[in-house]
């Protein structure tokens, strides 16, 4: 006489026929959503778990279960060896399968998830004014540049996923040849061009090339302080070189750097372009030193008054000038592009460290890029975005001479994606900057991208990526910060 029982599963009502061991009858529900395989291990799970399937217990062949339920083997193989790798069967050949030792305790409730609110990771964090070198993604050609990549994807989609050497796409080398050569005045080869995921990458492999560990390198004070922290990292020896109107200062006689990393177009942060004769005397540092000059030039095309100054590396023809330039700031933070330009004679050293480091920027995005630079698009979006970003920097100024003068001063010159407003005696950067954060407004300290010892006190005010109906209202926060002063 057969035994019923009622098991209730995933909406798979399971009605008992007798079969060689009673405890482990039931039926496939052929009209539930729950695949065949998972309902047998759903049943055998159970009741290994609550006990009645105990301890050695052996199951039926697979043979027998498959025609007592009128299923192929298949399905029972599957199902058995799903609960072999949880650890509720074990398989011995010639021997079956057994139920292992579980202990008669009760499944554990599925507990749901909490749903996570909007404020824990899902939605990108909101810029606040005024963060400094961020594009305004608001202005990015989203409709050009799908254009373009959906043109890549049916003509040549293998190039956006194979097919690019160590280096990067053959393409963008050439379309970043060309560009570095119209509006940086610098002859390169593509072969001499390195594909990065953005500028620190870039100075990471330069480091990594041209410097081991214990070696000096030649930082600007203040600077850029990813790199800070990343010799540091790296077990580089920095040694700081003040900024001073003309530009980072030389190293003094008989120290001898291994290299140094400069930003002679745009100093960051505090801005101004080193002069011609501080760029020579350089040059002639390097040669006379056998030692290596690495030009970050991040934000170079922002220049709201005539051409962009021509690079170091224009100067230097590429002989002991390193060039590195990013997508980041200029076309989209998003894509974490940059390249290097490297002299000929490093390309071998460079090529091992791609080797032994591996390549980190992305594939699927150059073949795009190519095209969106060889076809004009790229510079159309740039002509735009500078002329926009150049009426946010009149905003800015116009409000800090018209408002500010009490607190601090500036220096215009007309490039670059921030201010540096640099405070009377009497403030202290680090405190406006704390009650600014307080009150919503991002202001960052300028005497956090400096040695403790110097002297550098005021604000870096990024103005690209916010429009002056944004930027109004914080100015008056930032009012209100400085007066609580």
């Amino acid at each position: 006489m057969a035994r019923y029982d009622q098991t209730n599963l995933g909406g798979a009502t399971m009605a008992s026929i007798q079969t060689h061991i009673p405890a482990l009858a039931f039926t496939i529900d052929r009209h539930s959503k729950v695949p065949v395989f998972e309902q047998i291990c759903t049943v055998i799970r159970t009741r290994a778990v609550s006990g009645s399937l105990t301890q050695g217990t052996r199951l039926p062949a697979t043979r027998a279960m498959a025609t007592e339920l009128g299923v192929s083997r298949s399905t029972i193989v599957t199902a058995y060896d799903q609960l072999v790798a949880e650890g509720y069967l074990t398989s011995v050949q010639g021997s079956g399968y057994t139920v292992c030792a579980i202990g008669e305790v009760e499944l554990a409730q599925k507990t749901p998830l909490p749903t996570p609110s909007k404020t824990q990771g899902d939605t990108p964090p909101t810029p606040h004014p005024f963060q400094a070198g961020r594009p305004d993604m608001r202005l990015f050609p989203h409709a050009q540049w799908a254009k373009t990549t959906a043109r890549i994807c049916r003509t040549d989609p293998r190039s956006m996923l194979e097919g690019a050497s160590p280096f990067g796409h053959f393409k963008l080398r050439q379309a970043i040849a060309a560009h570095v050569a119209d509006w940086r005045g610098i002859t390169a080869s593509p072969h001499q061009i390195i594909i990065t995921a953005g500028s620190t990458d870039a100075l990471e492999i330069c480091t990594r090339s041209l410097a081991q560990e214990g070696d000096r390198i030649g930082l600007e004070n203040p600077g850029y302080l990813p790199l800070r922290h990343f010799a540091e990292v790296q077990g580089l020896d920095p040694m700081y070189l003040d900024a001073t109107g003309a530009g980072a200062d030389l190293p003094p006689p008989g120290t001898a750097p291994r290299l140094v990393v400069l930003t002679p177009s745009h100093q960051y942060p505090l801005g101004g372009a080193m002069s011609p004769n501080r760029r020579l005397e350089f040059i002639h540092w390097a040669q006379s030193h056998d030692a290596w000059i690495i030009e970050d030039d991040y934000d170079s095309e922002f220049r709201y008054a005539g051409r962009p100054i021509p690079a170091m590396a224009g100067f230097d023809h590429l002989d002991r000038t390193l060039y590195i330039g990013s997508f980041s700031k200029i076309f989209s933070s998003a894509l974490r592009l940059g390249y290097v330009i490297v002299p000929d004679p490093l390309i071998d050293g460079f090529r091992d460290t791609m080797r032994r480091f591996g390549q980190k920027a992305s594939l699927m995005p150059q073949a795009p890029l190519a095209e969106f630079i060889s076809s004009g698009e790229f510079y159309r979006h740039l002509r735009r975005v500078r002329r926009i970003y150049g009426e946010r920097r009149k905003f800015l100024l116009d409000s800090l001479a018209q408002g500010f003068a009490e607190f601090g001063h500036f220096e215009d010159h007309q490039a670059g994606m921030q201010v540096t407003f640099h405070l009377n005696e009497g403030l202290a950067d680090h405190a406006v900057s704390a009650r600014a954060a307080d009150l919503g407004v991002t202001a960052h300290p300028l005497s956090e991208y400096a040695t403790k010892n110097s002297n550098f006190n005021g604000l870096v005010l990024g103005f690209c990526g916010f429009t002056p109906d944004e930027m109004a209202p914080a100015l008056g926060v930032l009012r209100q910060a400085l007066r609580a002063g």
